[in-house]
């Protein structure tokens, strides 16, 4: 009995592993992290959010791009659920 589906593969590319290290490994991309990382760590913090609770701190206004990555403010944030806020990102190529 295989183990996946017979039409995994044609759904399920494979995934280029090399080009994502690559892409996590640039300056952008790091800066990007420190930003959800310090929001994160601003809204427990706060009580807002605890480890393991299924939440997740979103930016209203996206982080990245040019200049993007500073904007800590509590009007930009809001705790909302993990598969909320996977609904909310753009589809990856």
């Amino acid at each position: 009995m295989p183990r996946w589906p017979a039409d995994y593969k044609k759904k399920h590319p494979e995934r280029d592993y090399k080009k994502e290290a690559k892409q996590h490994a640039t300056k952008e991309s790091t800066k990007d992290r420190v930003a959800r990382n310090k929001a994160r760590r601003k809204m427990i913090k706060e009580g807002k959010v605890h480890v393991g609770d299924g939440k997740e701190v979103d930016h209203k206004r996206p982080i990245g791009g040019k200049g993007n990555h500073n904007d800590y403010s509590k009007s930009n944030l809001q705790v909302i659920s993990r598969e909320a806020n996977r609904k909310k990102q753009p589809k990856r190529k």
